[in-house]
């Protein structure tokens, strides 16, 4: 790649060909502040105006985030002139901004705050808006609240739902001061096609996009003494909520975790990975039934919730492609109203069922009416790793002191294979490894299946099972990825006997509801951790060792794929269409 030399600031700087003012200067350790540009993204709007700099030659300043550099290109980015057009550009942007800082979901996680403090501003000489409290507050999303109200029109969100997850929900609308980013028609959330996978959250810089907080629900059937309240963590949270606690990404705080919980006052601690480990035999003996049978190939995975709306949304023909089995939150759902209710000798209808999930999609997923096969709502709340972590301050526990403890039996104990769902890739490890030992009668050559393991957009490989001799397989994470997968199944060139897809890109450790920033520097530590777990830290990493998912069969199941098991721990999807609103297609 030929490179171009310039100067910034008087330093001599060498820069890629094509490369942005922004990006050459933050490759010499130049700092400029700016709002709309993302390293996640590969298109940057240039709309924010915060990282204005003077170009030798220009008659007006440049914003860095989208002008190239050129040979012998002389910059400046810390001029007075500079320094007031960047402080001018906040200050117009706060005076149009709710002053609501101490109670927003983003204090002190904001990145207006942060260019506030960045360029010097000391006051908001211009009269502050007056907002109206909820007109311009979307609360239709049972995942998503949007809040115009907060939006600095940077379209970061626009960017991450059309390029990464071409999804395409979020566009500018109207001009000049009327500009506002909303879905098509200023539609509700919940009357678009809106996955729910939470990426514009994490893209969002201030706390125009954010959870739909379920945090004072769980609060009060805590504190009802008639209601039994169990909880159950998917393995992503194990992986990422020490981040909210200032702890390094990738820190594994299981023990602390589980503890936390009980202090916040749930009855029984349990693990979404036990569910997880059930998911594998199902799954697994899902796909090879199709195999043998001649059913739907490829078979998909149908663990991320997010996905399977893409799907209902954008593919609908290929849902028979699909897994019918229900997600490991889902699953865990129905079989606590069920199995633990008959277990612990608790009438269901006293049981109150909470997950606690990276993903904003799994609050939508929890809601869909065909979720109550135990007779009741399965999941009764879901809160995001954010909602958890906002919990256990609230409650004045001291996290990164608090003593590990183990979970609660019979849906605590879980394998390898289980933690590793939370990574993208790990669906796939996991299944593979069961479903080589059900065929063969032994354990794969070597459990670690690293060809389907990183953050390449779409992995392949093939993995020779006994007598089905070379099974192929493909792995995609990011909608626009899974995309790409889709269409061949379409054009019937996908030679795959099954494939895994996580709606986030680097699948739940990056859901939408894990604590921000995420990066793919953060995803790798974070996916880095739950293989840790996997490798060292469990004794036994194939979903069929299980003892307790082995007990659930024995004196509940009865059998994979059985009677009981399509009853509580299937599902079927809903045809919903690109042009059929939500809301009006359930």
């Amino acid at each position: 790649m030929s490179t171009v030399k310039l100067t910034i600031d008087n330093r001599q700087v060498e820069a890629p060909r094509g490369a942005t003012i922004l990006e050459a200067a933050r490759s010499a350790g130049i700092k400029i502040p700016t709002l709309c540009a993302w390293p996640e993204i590969h298109h940057t709007p240039g709309a924010c105006r915060v990282c204005m700099t003077e170009v030798e030659g220009q008659r007006s300043l440049i914003a860095a985030c989208v002008f190239p550099v050129s040979e012998g290109m002389a910059v400046r980015t810390n001029t007075e002139k500079v320094r007031q057009a960047r402080k001018m550009v906040v200050e117009l942007l706060l005076a149009n901004h709710p002053q609501e800082c101490n109670f927003c979901v983003r204090n002190g996680s904001c990145e207006l705050q942060k260019v506030a403090e960045f360029v010097g501003l000391k006051e908001v000489r211009f009269p502050n808006s007056e907002f109206p409290k909820e007109d311009l507050i979307d609360r239709s999303s049972p995942s998503i609240v949007r809040d115009s109200r907060k939006c600095i029109d940077c379209h970061r969100c626009v960017t991450v739902c059309e390029q990464i997850q071409t999804v395409s929900v979020l566009t500018p609308a109207h001009r000049g001061s009327d500009v506002k980013v909303t879905p098509a028609f200023d539609l509700p959330l919940i009357q678009s096609n809106c996955v729910a996978c939470g990426q514009c959250i994490l893209a969002c810089p201030v706390g125009a996009l954010y959870e739909k907080d379920d945090v004072d629900l769980v609060w009060k059937a805590l504190q009802d003494p008639t209601k039994h309240v169990i909880v159950q963590e998917a393995p992503a949270i194990r992986a990422a909520l020490g981040e909210e606690f200032g702890m390094p990404p990738g820190s594994l705080i299981t023990g602390k975790m589980i503890a936390a919980l009980r202090r916040l006052g749930f009855d029984k601690v349990f693990d979404t990975n036990f569910t997880a480990d059930l998911t594998i035999i199902e799954e697994g003996n899902e796909l090879l039934k199709r195999v043998k049978e001649g059913g739907t190939l490829p078979m998909i995975t149908s663990c991320s919730p997010g996905w399977i709306k893409f799907c209902e949304h954008f593919y609908p023909d290929l849902l028979p492609h699909l897994s019918t089995c229900k997600s490991p939150q889902q699953m865990f759902g129905a079989l606590a109203k069920t199995y633990y209710a008959e277990t612990a000798g608790i009438d269901p209808k006293n049981i109150v069922s909470v997950s606690i999930m990276p993903c904003t999609a799994k609050k939508f997923e929890a809601q869909r009416p065909e979720m109550n096969s135990s007779g009741y709502r399965d999941v009764d709340y879901v809160l995001t790793t954010r909602e958890l972590g906002r919990m256990i301050k609230e409650a004045g526990i001291d996290f990164e002191t608090i003593a590990d403890e183990d979970y609660d039996a019979p849906m605590g104990e879980y394998t390898g294979a289980g933690t590793i769902f939370g990574a993208t890739g790990g669906v796939m490890e996991a299944a593979l490894r069961t479903v080589y030992a059900v065929v063969t009668g032994e354990n794969l050559p070597s459990l670690d299946i690293t060809p389907v393991r990183g953050l390449e957009g779409v992995k392949e490989a093939s993995v020779k099972v006994g007598p089905l001799g070379d099974v192929n397989i493909a792995v995609a994470h990011g909608l626009g990825n899974a995309r790409k997968l889709m269409d061949r199944i379409r054009e019937g060139k996908a030679n795959y006997a099954f494939i895994e897809v996580m709606c986030c890109p680097g699948g739940c450790i990056a859901g939408g509801g894990e604590p921000i920033p995420t990066n793919n520097h953060i995803r790798v530590l974070r996916s880095s951790a739950l293989y840790a777990d996997d490798g060292n830290v469990q004794k036994k990493r194939q979903s069929h060792e299980n003892e307790s998912v082995k007990k659930l069969y024995d004196k509940f199941l009865k059998e994979p794929l059985g009677h009981k098991s399509h009853q509580l721990l299937h599902t079927k999807y809903t045809k919903r269409g690109t042009e059929m609103p939500h809301g009006k297609d359930e």
